[in-house]
């Protein structure tokens, strides 16, 4: 076969429409503005058959209250599936930091009946949603057993979802006695 075969041709073609494409690097998604700073489990040693209490800390760098959080997680690669259709509705302050305490788990439940075999629980969190939101006070007057009166409503109204989500953070728990 020579230089101007079928085969040679569509080499070439592929090898000239690869190189006269014009290289468009991806660009980095920029860093999410919400970042999970801590991970913390009680009791820190926890045994089988061990009710955990679990809570995590956000940081929000930006510049809106960040809320409508929706989160992930796992133990020992296993999701917890309660976290599947929830939003937790605390209010992260723009430059600051909050404490969210999320839902207890069992170490061993029946869909995790035994103790992993190395001794160790891995809880990892993953902050998959949130929203920007402004939380206003309006007054407005209402009913109260048939006199009228003020009250001040808070009111929280979404701004558009919090970029470069997920975010994750875990920690690795020795087995202990509980």
């Amino acid at each position: 076969m020579g230089q101007n075969s079928l085969p040679h041709r569509i080499a070439a073609s592929l090898l000239l429409a690869v190189l006269a494409s014009p290289a468009t690097p991806q660009e980095a998604a920029p860093p999410s503005a919400l970042a999970l700073t801590a991970v913390e489990v009680e009791p820190s040693t926890p045994g089988p058959d061990t009710l955990c209490r679990l809570a995590v800390t956000i940081r929000n760098s930006g510049d809106e209250v960040a809320s409508q959080l929706g989160f992930a997680v796992k133990l020992n690669g296993q999701d917890l599936t309660v976290y599947g259709n929830q939003l937790f509705m605390y209010a992260v302050p723009a430059g600051g930091e909050l404490r969210i305490p999320l839902y207890n788990f069992w170490t061993t439940e029946t869909s995790r009946p035994a103790m992993p075999a190395d001794g160790k629980y891995r809880v990892d969190v993953s902050l998959n949603e949130a929203q920007w939101m402004d939380i206003s006070t309006v007054t407005e007057t209402v009913d109260r057993a048939g006199a009228q009166v003020e009250e001040d409503v808070e009111v929280w109204t979404p701004l558009g979802a919090v970029e470069g989500l997920p975010v994750a953070a875990g920690v690795t728990l020795e087995a202990g006695g509980g």
